[in-house]
């Protein structure tokens, strides 16, 4: 983290739930979530730049990441999507934010997606890393062309105990590795990757990435107090919010299709903005177009 940023925590009913807090706390709240493998550092040249403008600006730990911690060892360490999605709704009832501005790509993007669409109100508008997040269950088994499932690669290494281990031995590595491939063209990942690798030496941070991966295609089962949330996700909801959805033009797990294949799951105010020269880790490789989009919508 920067030097001159604080950690926070808040207590939720499954986490002691570490965030980054900037701008003044009477200031309209926006929330700022990584994805997987990153870290709050993503954010370190928006944030700043919102607080600026005075917003409240709350940038979590996701559960796995940094001083985050379960509150009891008996607790499903579940990566699945609904407990990403209720983690962010915690946090809003927490800190009493009833309402929040959200911003985020990857498991960030899908907890915010998630919120936007099942609970509206507590949403002012949102900004979206490459669209509609919401995982699609039930048809996750068919395959893919051959091209997705080669980027797919990473998710079926963890769908094994080789890749249990490999993760765990090798957390750094293989997590720098997805840096490098899903951001190909990205000059200053090397430079930065370091002061994102420290939140992955979370004791909880293998165990809740390969939950994510293997709940996803229903190798796993999920928290059975989540079950609800998860059977309405399977209706893939639409997003009524104003939003603004960017995506990375070279992004290596996920390049931005030509034509827009999520437009039909807005119903509200709704952009797409292509990023030329940006892959994955959207909000650190594009921090100024991601700051325009917030703005944009909340300003608009």
């Amino acid at each position: 983290m920067n030097n001159d940023t604080q950690v926070h925590f808040t207590k939720t009913a499954s986490l002691m739930l570490a965030y980054e807090e900037h701008g003044p706390t009477t200031g309209e709240p926006v929330i700022l979530l990584h994805g997987f493998p990153y870290s709050p550092r993503a954010y370190d040249e928006i944030a700043p730049a919102l607080a600026a403008e005075g917003y409240r600006v709350i940038v979590p730990y996701l559960r796995g990441y940094g001083p985050t911690r379960f509150n009891s060892p008996d607790t499903l360490r579940s990566g699945q999507q609904a407990a990403l999605a209720q983690d962010l709704l915690d946090l809003m009832d927490a800190l009493a934010i009833p309402q929040a501005a959200l911003c985020g790509y990857d498991w960030g993007g899908r907890a915010a997606c998630i919120v936007a669409a099942l609970w509206p109100e507590r949403v002012r508008c949102l900004v979206t890393g490459d669209g509609y997040n919401l995982q699609d269950i039930p048809n996750s088994v068919r395959p893919l062309d051959p091209q997705t499932e080669h980027r797919l690669w990473y998710q079926y290494y963890f769908h094994t105990p080789r890749g249990v281990e490999g993760l765990t031995n090798n957390r750094q590595a293989l997590c720098e590795l997805l840096w490098t491939l899903w951001s190909p063209t990205w000059a200053k990942g090397s430079e930065l990757y370091p002061l994102s690798a420290p939140a992955f030496d979370n004791p909880d941070f293998v165990d809740v990435v390969i939950h994510s991966y293997r709940h996803r295609f229903m190798y796993a089962p999920g928290d059975p107090a989540l079950e609800w949330m998860e059977e309405a996700l399977t209706r893939q909801p639409a997003i009524s919010v104003p939003t603004i959805s960017l995506c990375g033009a070279d992004d290596g797990v996920g390049p931005a299709p030509e034509i827009d294949e999520d437009a039909e799951h807005f119903t509200g105010r709704y952009e797409r903005r292509v990023l030329a020269g940006v892959g994955h880790d959207i909000a650190e490789e594009a921090p100024e177009a991601t700051l325009k989009a917030l703005l944009d919508l909340l300003k608009g």
